[in-house]
């Protein structure tokens, strides 16, 4: 290893945040570095700060820039924050994309919906296979999460050796897909880890984390005593907990339904990738109408409370013709994840109003996905790294996670989004920071966060907009009156407002000096100035104004 080559990390999306993973490596002479980039995930807008948007990605523009430099794309697991954005961003990367199978066919999928060649994806072996990239030799680490095939990965380069965890927990029993194997881990460390980069999600818990066997008999008892129809919902990824539930359901004598696009597809992924060896046989909704209530077991999306997936259509109305009722039960086998509490809520109170008995926040049939506390300082111990990087989590999440490590004499690094860590040396150190943000998904378009859009549109939602049409004559005196039309404001009499405007925006005119009114920006300016005055004198609002000033030619 030369003195100018470095080994650096920085996350671009994931670090200070729960959702839209990015995180790149870099090896090489500073100016010349030669990169892999871990995860290409999103997450999701909301009304308040981002209405309208459809999805939202982490920035790209860093790599995006040094894309010919980029080794290669490597995804740790198949959940949305992880690879959800990986059709969308692909066109700017460029690069081989490689995933464990079940993650691969997933990844696939999304270049395929996005039109773009799935052949790029690569399928790794699993460790101690590697797969070499440039300057960074790759092993693919199995972990248990809450979605086959997660992995942690080894990355050995020549300043050292680098565990990234991705999303984790330590489950001897997770019931589909592989056991959190200890002794790997302890082989792992004992190669000797320079830098730790860990998940950090569930680091305020206290208690060991739970198996997903744990909840196999209280789900089967719950199928048993429930009096009439069962629904539960879960997240689609978690093809365990849909086994869990579909087979706990089935053994109690009741028929299970699949009720959603996303589940349907992950079971059906699940076999195709061959970690899902066997289901309980389903039964069509169109067919379930003859079996009684007391009989029927229903797994349904939208765990979150998304509008237009089952759990939300059951709630308010129907789902292809089914029907929830005072009697049956409905179980939330998931928590909900910061944000989405509105959603959720909103579904709770229609079901309260049906007479549905609603089970959720239940520990008793739900296990998380991540390691808690305990759970981490264990895997501390195992791979005795000489620095720790908390990643996947809020900045609280980050900044708990560096105390516990100080305080076991590991040298930890915080390091949110944009800070550039120097992992060449003994001791990792901040040396630089980069500017990072949000791309969002609007419609068919991808726009920087930065880009105005999104806040013009939170203007006109809270503030009203107005239309101005002004016909000016060749010689700058008005043609006519102008027109007005009002969005989105408070009218006492629907029509009064425009016509107060206009009449205000018409006394400007004839106010106005000849200059300005033969000055397009000097007139939008008075129009837009005489326009939001009245405005907030007669209702209190100051509108967003748009001004359309047509001109007669001469002649």
């Amino acid at each position: 290893m030369s003195k100018n080559e470095k080994l650096t990390f920085v996350a671009l999306g994931g670090a200070g945040e729960i959702g839209m993973n990015m995180y790149l490596y870099g090896y090489g002479p500073v100016g010349d570095q030669r990169f892999i980039l871990v995860d290409v995930g999103l997450t999701f807008p909301d009304m308040d700060t981002t209405p309208g948007v459809d999805l939202i990605m982490a920035d790209p523009s860093f790599i995006e820039a040094r894309a010919d430099r980029l080794e290669a794309i490597i995804i740790t697991h198949a959940h949305e924050d992880h690879v959800g954005a990986l059709g969308l961003l692909y066109p700017k990367l460029q690069a081989p994309v490689i995933a464990r199978n079940f993650t691969a066919l997933i990844a696939r999928q999304k270049l395929e919906r996005s039109g773009l060649d799935p052949k790029v994806v690569q399928t790794a072996p699993v460790w101690p296979e590697t797969m070499t990239f440039g300057p960074f030799t790759v092993g693919f680490v199995p972990v248990s999460h809450s979605i086959p095939e997660a992995s942690g990965l080894v990355i050995d380069t020549p300043a050292g050796r680098i565990f990234h965890t991705g999303d984790f927990k330590l489950d001897p029993d997770p019931q589909v897909g592989e056991p959190f194997d200890e002794e790997m881990f302890r082989e792992i460390g004992a190669s000797g880890v320079k830098a730790l980069v860990c998940d950090s999600t569930n680091v305020f818990s206290p208690r060991p984390g739970r198996s997903e066997a744990d909840i196999v008999d209280p789900i089967r008892s719950l199928m048993r005593d429930a009096k009439g129809l069962v629904v539960a919902t879960t997240f689609a990824s978690n093809i365990a907990r849909l086994k869990t539930l579909a087979q706990a359901a089935h053994d109690e004598g009741r028929s299970v339904v699949v009720l959603g696009r996303a589940m349907n597809t992950m079971i059906q992924n699940g076999f195709a990738s061959g970690v899902l060896k066997n289901f309980p046989p389903t039964v069509d909704v169109k067919e379930s109408d003859g079996i009684a209530r007391e009989n029927l077991f229903m797994l349904a999306t939208g765990s979150q409370g998304e509008r237009r997936a089952a759990t939300a259509q059951l709630a308010s109305q129907s789902y292809m013709g089914f029907r929830l009722k005072e009697g049956d039960t409905f179980l939330f086998s998931s928590k909900t994840i910061p944000g989405n509490e509105t959603s959720v809520g909103r579904i709770l109170n229609l079901m309260s109003e049906t007479g549905v008995t609603v089970i959720e926040d239940d520990d008793t049939y739900h296990v998380s996905g991540h390691a808690n506390r305990p759970d981490l300082e264990r895997v501390h111990e195992l791979l005795k790294p000489a620095n720790l990087i908390p990643m996947h989590g809020e900045h609280r999440h980050l900044r708990e996670h560096v105390n516990i490590a100080n305080a076991k004499g590991i040298n930890a690094v915080l390091a949110p989004n944009g800070t550039i860590v120097d992992l060449t040396g003994d001791t990792a150190q901040v040396v630089d920071h980069i500017e990072t943000g949000r791309t969002y998904l609007d419609g068919k378009v991808l726009i920087g966060a930065m880009d105005g859009v999104v806040r013009e549109r939170i203007r006109m939602a809270t503030r009203g907009h107005v239309v101005v049409s002004v016909m000016m004559e060749a010689d700058g005196t008005p043609a006519d009156r102008p027109w007005v039309d009002c969005e989105g404001l408070p009218d006492p009499q629907k029509g009064v407002l425009s016509e107060l405007l206009e009449a205000e925006i018409d006394e400007a005119l004839e106010r106005a000096k000849r200059s300005t009114l033969k000055d397009d920006e000097a007139l939008e300016n008075l129009v837009v100035k005489a326009v939001r005055m009245e405005s907030d004198r007669l209702i209190g609002k100051k509108p967003v104004v748009t001004v359309m000033i047509n001109r007669f030619d001469e002649g």
